[in-house]
């Protein structure tokens, strides 16, 4: 149980074959979807730290925080209010490899224009929002629904 709202973290992975993603199995919470890799904050960690750790843990990959940059946030209504913060890795050492058997049944590089159709619909909505830095509100009502800023 998180306290307050609780805060994800997501890591863009790219490369020339496409975008890392991941499929989710055994875990109880969008199982047999494709999604970033990534995690919640835990108490006194930082945003940055939270991809290092993640990324270590379900990937075997190293990355220096100075390697990350900022995509979006995505503000949405699911089982409770969430935030969810979006950043690319801009290098990283190792090749990426599933870490928890216990939490991804696959691990693949897919093009943006190809993503499979059972990715996570605001993982995919924040994919689709470009470059960024972005806003998104999702799944609350109208008008609040979109992009704010653009």
């Amino acid at each position: 149980m998180h306290a307050g709202i609780p805060v994800g973290v997501h890591v863009l992975l790219e490369r020339e074959d496409g975008i890392l993603l991941m499929r989710r199995a055994g875990t109880g919470f969008f199982d047999g979807l494709f999604s970033l890799p990534g995690g919640h904050v835990e108490l006194g960690e930082s945003l940055a730290r939270t991809a290092v750790r993640e990324m270590h843990e379900e990937l075997g990959i190293g990355i220096d925080p100075a390697d990350l940059a900022n995509l979006g946030v995505v503000h949405r209504r699911s089982d409770t209010n969430r935030v969810d913060f979006f950043l690319r890795a801009k290098a990283w050492a190792g090749e990426p490899r599933i870490c928890e058997p216990d939490k991804c049944d696959a691990l693949g590089w897919f093009p943006r224009s190809g993503l499979p159709t059972n990715t996570v619909a605001y993982v995919r909505d924040a994919l689709a929002a470009g470059e960024g830095p972005w806003l998104l509100e999702l799944g609350w009502q109208a008008p609040d629904r979109g992009a704010i800023g653009r």
